[in-house]
């Protein structure tokens, strides 16, 4: 770092600036800062980089903002150039080295090692290679949090030039949090894929139960064969319309709740905010495994045996047609479930307006629901109602992953009938009934709903 690293002259790393542009400073020679200056360079920003030793920095650095690009052990170095960047904003990007370390974080560190300077937290979310090829229509967010309200407001202005889309998260007791998020490995999956662990663990210890465990017990009838391919097969298609119907079981239970409370300006219950939050991933998670229920029912159709058993089950129970409508009710269901799938891509997802990314979630996803319960009851149809399907006195497994869609599939029916439809929508443009107002309010409020003019 005795010299630095880009030139200003160099025609190949800078472009014509003028007097009036920010001048940031960068300490760090790392990819990350060779990223963050081609960012900067790109956007109009004035630039110097990598020098520890005061000489270096020219006299119009003074008052600009300056990234530290280091290893937080790396800190202690810079205690010569204490005097330099006394009132300067100095921006820590460095992440923790670990989870749930204690004591201080490192902005917390550096903000004790240059208490005449004004600590910043930001940028450490960013990668080197988002800094150099990432687009710049603020999809990507930058948290930024300091103590100096003046400060964190020309970090944020930085952000939004450099086309990240900056959001301020308090103070710089948030640093902390900031520094172990990128170490967070899916954060937002680990509730879903719970879920769907358990699930998969419930309906197919269930199945083992009843196919191969029971039947060993009882008559000493070996199917163990069926424990990787064909108990897994059954199990896959339960675990996706369980977790597809936890899809829209949270929108349902808020609308009752709205309707309940009178008014949508009351904050959901913590438990029901997360499960909303996290639809996205039980879809997804519902689409794989109904994608793999796919690929083992075309491997369980190669293999002989299973596919006589499949015939003779299928010739036993129902029509050819029926068998028809099962296949095609399923084919069409996963279709409907992988245009959902790619309707949550960003890429995909922000080239559709609200209302065509509404039909599709909405419209779509009670489509493929109403699919995906149409192929279950075509496969029993019958079935469900013999005697020999509750063998040991157990239901068949697809009558268990029916309860939940169903139960959801009536309520979305119950809440398009107008006694609900016509005060929910009121309630959704800001009608607020009289339930928790004051008399007055109470008053004012009958008023309005005998003219049926919504108010907020």
């Amino acid at each position: 770092m005795s010299t630095p690293l880009l030139d200003p002259q160099d025609p190949m790393e800078s472009v014509p600036l003028s007097v009036g542009d920010p001048m940031v400073c960068i300490l760090g020679s790392g990819d990350f800062s060779r990223s963050l200056s081609s960012r900067l360079r790109c956007c109009g920003c004035r630039v110097v980089v990598g020098s520890r030793d005061p000489q270096r920095l020219p006299p119009e650095a003074e008052g600009s903002l300056v990234f530290l690009a280091l290893y937080p052990e790396h800190y202690p170095s810079l205690l010569t150039l204490r005097p330099l960047l006394s009132g300067r904003i100095l921006v820590d990007v460095s992440n923790a080295s670990s989870l749930k370390q204690e004591g201080l974080s490192n902005a917390q560190r550096l903000a004790q090692m240059f208490p005449c300077s004004s600590v910043v937290k930001g940028f450490n979310g960013l990668s080197a290679w988002t800094l150099l090829t990432g687009a710049y229509d603020h999809s990507r967010q930058v948290l930024v949090c300091g103590d100096c309200p003046s400060s964190k407001l020309s970090v944020l202005a930085l952000a939004q030039r450099l086309g990240f889309g900056a959001v301020d998260v308090g103070g710089l007791s948030a640093s902390r949090a900031l520094e172990e998020a990128p170490l967070l490995l899916f954060p937002s999956w680990r509730g879903p894929l719970l879920t769907t662990m358990l699930l998969f663990s419930f309906f197919y210890l269930y199945i083992a139960l009843k196919n191969v465990l029971m039947p060993f017990l009882d008559r000493a009838e070996n199917n163990l064969h069926h424990l990787p391919l064909i108990t897994v097969n059954q199990a896959l298609p339960a675990v996706a319309l369980v977790m597809l119907s936890l899809v829209y079981m949270p929108g349902l239970l808020a609308s009752v709740l709205q309707l309940y409370r009178g008014t949508k300006y009351k904050r959901f219950p913590d438990w029901l905010d997360q499960w909303m939050c996290a639809r996205k991933q039980l879809g997804l998670l519902s689409f794989l495994c109904a994608a793999l229920h796919a690929v083992y029912s075309v491997c369980l159709s190669i293999r002989r045996a299973s596919g006589y058993m499949i015939l003779n089950a299928a010739y036993q129970q129902t029509q050819v047609w029926r068998s028809d409508l099962y296949l095609s009710s399923g084919i069409l269901g996963l279709g409907v479930l992988c245009v959902l799938a790619l309707t949550s891509l960003p890429s995909v997802g922000q080239a559709l307006n609200w209302r065509e990314f509404t039909f599709v979630q909405s419209g779509l996803g009670y489509t493929s629901l109403v699919l995906s319960v149409a192929h279950v009851l075509f496969f029993g149809w019958d079935f469900a109602f013999l005697p020999r399907a509750y063998q040991y006195y157990l239901p068949p497994v697809f009558l268990l992953s029916l309860v939940l869609p169903c139960c959801v599939l009536i309520g979305r029916f119950l809440l398009l009938l107008p006694c609900c439809s016509v005060p929910l929508n009121r309630i959704r443009r800001g009608w607020e009934s009289k339930v928790g107002l004051s008399q007055k309010a109470r008053n004012s409020c009958l008023v309005i709903y005998r003219q049926n003019i919504p108010f907020k």
